[in-house]
């Protein structure tokens, strides 16, 4: 079993994926270790198969989304994004987050869901610019700068789920 997600899909360690050679290529790996196949073997070999399976499925799901295929991109690079300890970010992004907060606070109190979708589409807006720029980061080799910009995206992306999540409240 590869332990490189990449190399287990044949795919090169880069942060563009080919989403269609990975969806083919997580295909053929899941019809090789699906546990029917092992139904009839013996015990360690039905545990390897099912152990394969759960690592390919890992593999696919970090692969499919780019702040986790670039964390973990960084991580085959050595890097640790250190999203826990370092919270050191540019005034302007810091700025720009609280301004964030504060128009989901505005709208959930004012339970004015026009606000909150816009505030969502101008986050998944940030968070595609975000997502171009980590991966030209990732792929000129920047590994520092790509650490610093996986951290920011990772904000952009909670801020999103809890403005996702407040307009499912205001809906349901």
């Amino acid at each position: 079993m590869k332990d490189d997600y990449f190399a287990l899909f044949g795919l090169p360690a880069r942060f563009t994926v080919d989403e269609a050679a990975l969806d083919a290529a997580y295909r053929t790996v899941q019809s090789q270790a699906h546990p029917d196949r092992f139904a009839h073997a013996g015990d360690a070999e039905r545990r390897v198969a099912m152990q394969w399976a759960a690592h390919a499925n890992e593999a696919y799901r970090t692969l499919r989304q780019p702040l986790k295929r670039a964390i973990y991109l960084l991580s085959l690079r050595g890097i640790d994004i250190q999203a826990e300890n370092n919270t050191a970010m540019a005034p302007d992004f810091l700025m720009q987050q609280m301004e964030w907060r504060e128009a989901l606070q505005d709208a959930v109190q004012q339970r004015d869901a026009a606000a909150l979708d816009a505030l969502l589409r101008s986050l998944r807006q940030q968070k595609r610019e975000r997502q171009s720029a980590l991966g030209g980061l990732l792929d000129a080799g920047d590994n520092e700068a790509a650490a610093a910009a996986a951290r920011q995206l990772m904000f952009v992306e909670k801020i999103e789920h809890d403005a996702s999540e407040a307009i499912d409240r205001l809906e349901g």
